[in-house]
């Protein structure tokens, strides 16, 4: 038996980890979502047992048709990977779906709650047709 380095040992994980889960499907809840300035989202999925990081770079994040928001239900198809620095894994993200529901629905959705909140449905602000 030999001696590995820190660095050493993560390598192997990595390899590991990326080779066999190069690609999942896994259903769970959003939480901790921050939209970083460069474009990627970094956020947990959760259900009511565990939690594990993931990230959506800005490329796969341009493609998204609806907002990530707190709470929300959802499939996300991506790839395990291993970040080497911290020795800590998380989920790359390729594309998230609202579980149950299409992205379509969900951003319509999402407009008209944002539209309503501006009042454009009000109707003491509506004008009478003449």
């Amino acid at each position: 038996m030999y001696t590995l380095s820190v660095s050493g040992l993560n390598e192997q994980i990595k390899g590991l980890l990326e080779t066999s889960f190069n690609q999942v499907l896994v259903e769970g809840e959003l939480s901790r979502i921050t939209f970083h300035n460069s474009g990627h989202i970094y956020f947990t999925l959760k259900d009511s047992a565990s939690s594990i990081s993931c990230v959506m770079f800005r490329g796969n994040a341009s493609r998204l048709k609806f907002r990530l928001e707190e709470g929300l239900k959802v499939v996300i198809n991506g790839a395990i990977t291993l970040y080497a620095p911290r020795g800590s894994y998380q989920i790359n993200c390729f594309s998230i779906e609202p579980s149950g529901q299409g992205a379509l629905a969900l951003a319509y959705e999402q407009l008209k709650q944002k539209l309503s909140n501006q009042g454009y449905f009000n109707p003491e602000i509506k004008k009478q047709l003449p």
